[in-house]
């Protein structure tokens, strides 16, 4: 390997322990770089406009702001109390819904921090003063959170279609299925664990009730179906379904729970842009990065070197699933997908595996990552509501660890479930 590419990847590695933002490490070393190879530094602009001069990275704004209207319109709450009165009366019945409001939040967030913290600052309180061990409030949250990225809207997927080419729209389709087993899986590690603990259940809830609180919540249902159906439909990209978002969340925030109030929207906006220009600035260096390794042909290196160890397909895909999982620990999701998915697509090309399938399967598996001990980041966010210890959390989560898992292997080996869906537009 050149000196060069040496002294890039050893810059970006010291920036990075220093305790820089990723971005901040891949521009950095990018420029160390550039300088050693006598190359113009017009190159970094040039490069950085090109990576985020994408129609559908206006997706990334737009949805940020849409979750942030329907959560400061009070949605969250009301997703919870919909599963509390559906789920209530079941044997862990709370764990259901906790579970469930995930589900659906995904449709608004995109992000699994943020449900994280959304619903685990209701869900976690509650499940404790019913009766459940914190740590096992704490982890089955920070364990649902997973879905977030999977079932569209999904930030990392936007992020993952841009760098490739893939069409996000079909992406977003493609972790319908994968979203929604994750979520039974958690359901059916949830019902098992209730029943050995013997864990509360309420009272079965009069119909009109569950009527009224699925009113209540519909709203934030109807998001999601307007997103998925609308790309789905052809009616409308995922950016301009980001736009009907928005849209769709200020009217629902002021006409209807009337709890988004219009002096709130300037620092709504603030906070979104804020939000956005991290996640953009981080693409755009990631571009200058990843042109360097192109025309130092390291991903067709990385993919030689694994083809060399071995040229069985599933020994591959195992090899890519355990090097995410680990990246997944360590760092933060978009950050990974923007350094090692170009590189590795061209190994899973190599291979024959579809696309959408290892853009699902590299997402998922980092967001695996971010409930894996020991420094799974939502794992942090969930115990410090919970109030407990980073190591009781982490041996709470296994039983929903495993489950994410065993998903994870349908994802990589069972071609369909990616792509069946996919396969109708």
């Amino acid at each position: 390997m050149d000196s060069l590419v040496l002294i890039l990847f050893i810059s970006f590695l010291i920036i990075l322990m220093m305790g820089f933002p990723v971005a901040y490490a891949l521009g950095i070393s990018s420029f160390i770089y550039l300088i050693g190879a006598g190359i113009d530094l017009f190159a970094i602009p040039q490069k950085m406009y090109g990576g985020m001069d994408s129609f559908v990275l206006l997706c990334i704004p737009g949805f940020v702001l849409a979750g942030n209207l329907m959560n400061v319109g009070g949605i969250t709450q009301k997703i919870v109390d919909f599963g509390d009165h559906l789920f209530g009366h079941i044997r862990g019945g709370l764990g259901f819904a906790n579970i469930g409001s995930s589900m659906i939040f995904a449709g608004i967030s995109g992000t699994a921090i943020a449900d994280t913290a959304s619903v685990g600052g209701i869900m976690i309180p509650a499940m404790k003063k019913s009766g459940y061990d914190a740590e096992y409030a704490s982890a089955i949250t920070a364990a649902s959170s997973t879905i977030g990225p999977i079932i569209p809207p999904s930030v990392p997927m936007i992020i993952a279609g841009t760098l490739t080419g893939i069409s996000v729209g079909r992406l977003f389709i493609a972790g319908i299925i994968p979203g929604v087993l994750v979520g039974l899986f958690q359901f059916f590690v949830n019902y098992y664990i209730s029943k050995k603990r013997n864990y509360p259940k309420g009272e079965k809830k009069p119909i009109i009730e569950i009527l009224k609180s699925f009113r209540s919540a519909f709203w934030a249902v109807l998001m999601t179906m307007i997103i998925l159906f609308g790309i789905l439909g052809g009616i409308f990209t995922p950016t301009e379904a980001a736009i009907v978002a928005i849209l769709y969340a200020f009217i629902v925030g002021i006409f209807v729970y009337k709890e988004l109030n219009v002096k709130m929207i300037p620092n709504l906006i603030v906070e979104s842009a804020r939000s956005s220009a991290s996640i953009l600035m981080l693409v755009g260096f990631a571009n200058v990065f990843a042109w360097i390794l192109a025309s130092e042909q390291i991903p067709q290196m990385v993919a030689n070197g694994m083809l060399s160890l071995t040229t069985n397909k599933i020994m591959i895909i195992i090899l890519i699933n355990l090097l995410l999982l680990f990246v997944g620990m360590f760092m933060e999701t978009i950050s990974a997908i923007v350094i090692l998915f170009p590189v590795l697509l061209v190994v899973t090309r190599t291979i024959g595996m579809p696309d959408i399938q290892f853009a699902v399967m590299a997402v998922l598996n980092l967001v695996i990552g971010l409930v894996t001990p020991p420094v799974g980041v939502c794992l942090f966010v969930a115990s410090k509501i919970g109030g407990i210890s980073l190591a009781k959390i982490s041996k709470a989560i296994m039983p929903f660890l495993i489950a994410n898992l065993l998903v994870l292997l349908l994802v990589s080996f069972v071609e369909p479930v990616t792509m069946w869906l996919p396969s109708f537009m």
